[in-house]
């Protein structure tokens, strides 16, 4: 989905993990401690950036540090869909450009894919695929925010508001269309506003934008709360309910070029929201309360989102489908994008008593970006559509262990990429998760 601005909510401080420090005791001899009894070590710092030119990945060469794919291999619910979106894009042109990866070239990546597919259809147990996989696949680690593989994981999904495409007394706050001089690379990375010497210039933040109206005359649709366009702008698309009954799907276009800032953070600080509560529930929750405080949090996020309406959606930054707990963000400058990937961490689920959080390993797919997830150490996980969708997405924020799988290069001639190219077709603007 374009790059979201997920995930929501943001990058939380981690609670520090206190190592005691013990000191001998004898007989009349009480040694003065020269420090404190407690000694907080560094929290995680997951948003930790990789010198120029790293990429996140290591291989593994040690089996015993291979996970084990077996309960994996039981659920591959709408595993082929996400797996065939993938092979979509890479059977374009286009995609050749985001290759090599490091050693791994773009050949290489399609004929994984294939070859996992046709594992999938093999029709062997659980058990017999995993043995397959150790057997066929190179296993890579992510290093994480530490260089040891920890990553912190988050949720982002897609939300379902009522809307009006045009402004009435109940609809007045807008989702807008990128301006119409504004300039991006083919990544989609923001350059800004043409000028008449053909020079760029910076947009404004979110804060200039609001208040200036700049973009009057632009606008896609009209919401009827301010902090669910905010809200579609960090997920990065929304499903809007119209008056007739149509149910439309906008998502990201373009970003005003401005870092992501956590609002999150921002309601903790200052006390708004304790730390272990926070959640969207309970953003949308304290905002619905105190109205009057929407913007004074959001304008500190000086990230702006546009949008655009798309058909079936939404998309990932791939420009293809994202799917249900199959795709995932990361930071596609140092991830490989529409690989196959393991994920191993807690993760919320719904059960008759509510939600519990329970452990979790699942095969997913490569397939987005987001404004917020620009580092090693982190990666964002799509948990659908809807208010439960968000609920569990709200509640994912667990540290995990990211793995990538690759056909070991002397089975390459055994999976052969397809030979027909889809056409290459105008980007449905990703619906990218922009941040958390």
């Amino acid at each position: 989905m374009r790059p979201t601005e997920r995930p929501f909510p943001s990058l939380l401080a981690i609670s520090l993990i206190v190592a005691p420090v013990f000191f001998l005791s004898l007989p009349g001899c009480q040694p003065k401690p020269e420090g404190p009894l407690m000694e907080a070590l560094p929290a995680p710092d997951y948003d930790r950036q990789l010198p120029p030119g790293r990429l996140a990945l290591r291989k593994i060469t040690d089996p015993r540090q291979i996970p084990d794919f077996t309960s994996a291999c039981t659920d591959t619910n709408n595993l082929r869909q996400a797996i065939a979106n993938s092979l979509h894009y890479l059977a374009k042109p286009s995609s050749q450009a985001a290759f090599p990866y490091g050693q791994i070239t773009h050949a290489h990546a399609m004929a994984s894919l294939e070859a996992f597919m046709n594992l999938l259809d093999a029709g062997m147990t659980p058990r017999q695929t995993n043995a397959e996989i150790r057997k066929r696949f190179d296993v890579y680690t992510s290093i994480g925010w530490n260089g040891m593989g920890e990553v912190l994981f988050t949720g982002y999904y897609t939300p379902i508001f009522d809307a009006s495409p045009t402004p009435i007394a109940k609809f007045r706050y807008p989702l807008y269309k990128p301006p119409a001089d504004l300039v991006k690379t083919p990544d989609g990375t923001v350059l800004g506003r043409r000028t008449a010497e053909g020079q760029f210039t910076p947009l404004p933040t979110r804060q200039l934008i609001e208040q200036s109206n700049l973009y009057r005359g632009s606008e896609l649709y009209w919401l009827a709360d301010e902090f669910e366009v905010y809200i579609a702008h960090v997920q990065g698309s929304a499903k809007l309910r119209l008056s007739d009954g149509r149910l439309v799907t906008v998502g990201y276009a373009a970003n005003n070029g401005k870092e992501y800032h956590s609002i999150a953070k921002e309601l903790v600080k200052d006390g708004k929201i304790p730390a272990e509560r926070l959640s969207l529930r309970a953003m949308i929750d304290y905002f619905k309360a105190h109205p009057d405080e929407v913007s004074k949090y959001t304008w500190r996020n000086p990230r702006f989102v546009f949008f655009a309406q798309e058909g079936d959606g939404p998309f990932g930054s791939i420009n293809e489908p994202v799917t249900l707990m199959r795709t995932i963000a990361t930071d596609k400058a140092i991830y490989p994008r529409a690989c196959l990937a393991f994920i191993s961490t807690p993760l919320p689920r719904q059960s008759a008593g509510g939600i519990v959080i329970k452990p979790y390993g699942g095969f997913v797919l490569d397939q987005d970006t987001g404004g917020a997830i620009r580092a090693p150490g982190r990666c964002d996980i799509y948990m659908g559509v809807g208010d439960q969708a968000g609920e569990l997405a709200g509640r994912t924020q667990q540290p995990g262990r990211l793995y990538y799988l690759f056909l070991k290069p002397g089975l390459m001639s055994q999976s052969k990429p397809p030979t027909n190219a889809p056409a290459e077709h105008a980007p449905a603007t990703p619906a990218q998760n922009t941040g958390n």
